[in-house]
């Protein structure tokens, strides 16, 4: 009975910070407030957030299954992973839901419509101030950037285009 009570305690602690929080530091300070002293020390959080931190992938999901398993193993770890993941896979199935419903109606199409010149300028204002943090490049940062565009405006696939721009920018710009 112990055993299903602390599975129960963690489901509830990792279904809780998902719901209080967004992900991010936010949710690991909650995250701090509820497990440390319940579920590991403080010195195990703080590895847990070392690891999370330089491991590829997810640092809340790498840290739920940390605590989880340091609670109550394997069982533990999917425990709490599971709470973690179930807001925000619910939020996202009720949205589809509710925009599959809608997808017909006038209103939707216009309100994408709208949105796809809005989300396009946010883009280029977003290049535009990355490409003057990069320093002076001169002529040659500008050709790079122009037949990058020209590239994807012509539908070559964008991480080729994007990893092939990296490798040129690295062989031709390095000092």
């Amino acid at each position: 009975m112990a055993n299903v009570n602390i599975l129960l305690e963690l489901f509830w602690t990792f279904l809780k910070v998902n719901l209080l929080s967004t992900s991010g530091p936010a949710s690991v300070g909650l995250l701090y407030h509820e497990a440390v002293g319940k579920f590991v020390t403080e010195q195990q959080f703080v590895q847990a957030v070392g690891f999370s931190s330089v491991l590829p992938g997810s640092d809340a999901l790498q840290l739920a299954m940390y605590v989880g398993y340091a609670a109550h193993g394997f069982l533990g770890g999917l425990v709490a992973l599971t709470a973690s993941i179930l807001p925000p896979t619910l939020i996202i199935l009720g949205v589809t839901m509710i925009l599959h419903r809608l997808r017909r109606e006038a209103w939707i199409s216009n309100f994408v419509e709208g949105l796809t010149p809005a989300i396009a300028v946010l883009m280029v204002f977003t290049a535009w101030k990355i490409f003057q943090k990069g320093g002076n490049t001169g002529w040659f940062g500008w050709s790079l950037a122009l037949v990058s565009f020209l590239a994807m405006w012509f539908k070559l696939p964008e991480r080729a285009v994007i990893i092939l721009a990296g490798v040129v920018g690295i062989i031709f710009l390095s000092p």
